[in-house]
């Protein structure tokens, strides 16, 4: 009997352990961490024959594959297992392989930014349409379990990691939203990151890219059945922006002579260039499925975000407070400060070895302030004396609970009737949060203990 390794016990590890399992594989779980949610795990896979190993993760003797959930080629039971000729595949590519017949299509999209949103919104249009779609990957429930059910269509997500470790994948559609700096610790440098992007277009019935980003656009180049996205005109051949309208030329009886209207800005929530973009994505993966322009106008409309992203907190004194908490890098930073005119940036964290100069550089002339916080910041802070000299910059050196409440208050202190204090951060969280969700629930009780204080004053 062949021996599977599955590497952690996550949510797709334990799912890709226990459907093995219940195939009559062999399954050897390994896993470093011995918490309450993994021991749990541990007993559920122990009912259905998969065996669980705590402890320094090992390669287990006699393993013939490895899945893996993500764990960079140079983790040690990683690097052993491709050293002793091992199959190692992730969990995508494990299901694209395990998918039964007729199964259904698969539209996937990856990017450094906005994939999460883009997924989600491509899933409202589909459902929209009528199609039985669900987000799947990177998101939603894991890839393993969905290929199973009797969906129309799957929308898929996919990270650079899930990509490195997928070699047979063949989605009808797939997008890459854009590329920029990061993760370069995990995969080694800019060029190993941007060709895990690029492997999504491999086998890909049509590739859409965006036009406007140079290296998605150089991804694409190779390929013969291609379509762009554009904040600009479209033209033929792509999907764009005219006036206020997101408009077709791509999935169109004639491209070259006619255009279809999907949909207008004001169906784009919230709005902001960047989501322009990946409502532009998602309405071409969904195009390319057979998906009507009425539907794509009513999933856009139906499309509620997910928290962190832009969302507006308060308007507190004719100053508006957005949590845009998910930005953990440069890239994502970059299109949020360009969504609004006259900023006091809040900012810092881990940077994850990207650099910011370009960044500020865009950005310096909607500063009107920056509050800056967490491990990083000093370098964020050198970016601003280079690029922005008069911006007033103030340092937060604090690391507790009550850091946030600082921050807010330095923020409204230099913010201006008509300004935007913007949590955008530019990096991780995990220098000072748990996650990227709890650092947008401390700035937003900020800003509500911020209100409270000025009522109680007035």
């Amino acid at each position: 009997m062949t021996l599977t390794c599955v590497a952690g016990l996550g949510v797709s590890g334990t799912a890709v352990a226990r459907l093995l399992a219940e195939r009559g594989e062999r399954v050897v779980v390994v896993e470093s961490t011995e918490g309450e949610r993994q021991l749990a795990a541990a007993t559920e896979l122990a009912r259905v024959g998969a065996e669980t190993r705590f402890g320094e993760p090992a390669l287990p003797e006699g393993a013939t594959r490895v899945v893996t959930t993500g764990w960079a080629p140079h983790h040690p039971l990683i690097a052993a297992a491709l050293r002793a000729g091992v199959e190692v595949v992730g969990e995508v590519e494990l299901a694209w392989r395990l998918r039964p017949e007729q199964a259904a299509p698969w539209l996937a999209l990856t990017g450094t930014n906005g994939k999460t949103t883009a997924v989600r919104m491509l899933t409202s249009i589909l459902l929209a349409a009528g199609r039985k779609a669900v987000a799947v990957g990177n998101v939603g429930v894991p890839v393993v379990q969905a290929v199973a059910e009797p969906y129309d269509v799957l929308a898929v997500e996919l990270s650079s990691f899930q990509l490195h470790w997928s070699s047979t994948l063949a989605p009808h559609a797939a997008a890459v939203l854009n590329v920029a700096p990061d993760h370069l610790d995990w995969h080694g440098s800019m060029e190993e990151y941007a060709a895990a992007k690029g492997r999504i277009f491999e086998r890909a019935g049509t590739v859409i890219y965006n036009a406007d980003d140079p290296e998605a656009t150089r991804l694409a180049a190779p390929y013969p059945r291609v379509v762009g996205f554009t904040l600009r005109v479209p033209r033929s051949g792509q999907i764009g922006v005219v006036e206020d309208l997101l408009v077709d030329r791509a999935f169109v009886a004639d491209p070259v002579e006619a255009a279809e209207e999907l949909a207008t800005l004001d169906d784009v929530r919230p709005f902001a260039p960047h989501n322009v973009a990946n409502a532009l994505a998602a309405a071409a993966l969904a195009r390319s499925l057979g998906v009507p322009s009425e539907a794509v106008r009513q999933g856009l409309r139906d499309f509620v975000p997910d928290p962190h992203r832009l969302a507006h907190v308060d308007r507190i004194g004719e100053v508006d407070y957005i949590d845009d908490s998910k930005a953990t890098n440069p890239h994502a930073a970059a299109a949020a400060l360009a969504s609004y005119p006259s900023v006091v940036w809040v900012a810092g964290g881990l940077l994850k070895g990207a650099d910011v100069d370009e960044l500020v550089r865009e950005a310096a002339p909607r500063l009107r302030g920056a509050v800056l916080l967490g491990a990083d910041r000093a370098r964020i802070a050198e970016a601003i004396a280079r690029h922005a000299p008069n911006v007033p910059v103030v340092d937060i050196p604090d690391r507790d609970t009550g850091a946030m409440e600082r921050v807010v208050t330095e923020a409204a202190r230099l913010a201006s009737p008509g300004d935007t204090v913007l949590l955008s951060p530019a990096g991780a969280s995990l220098d000072m949060f748990a996650n990227y969700p709890a650092r947008g629930e401390a700035f937003a009780r900020a800003v509500r203990e911020l209100r409270a204080r000025r009522e109680h004053e007035r």
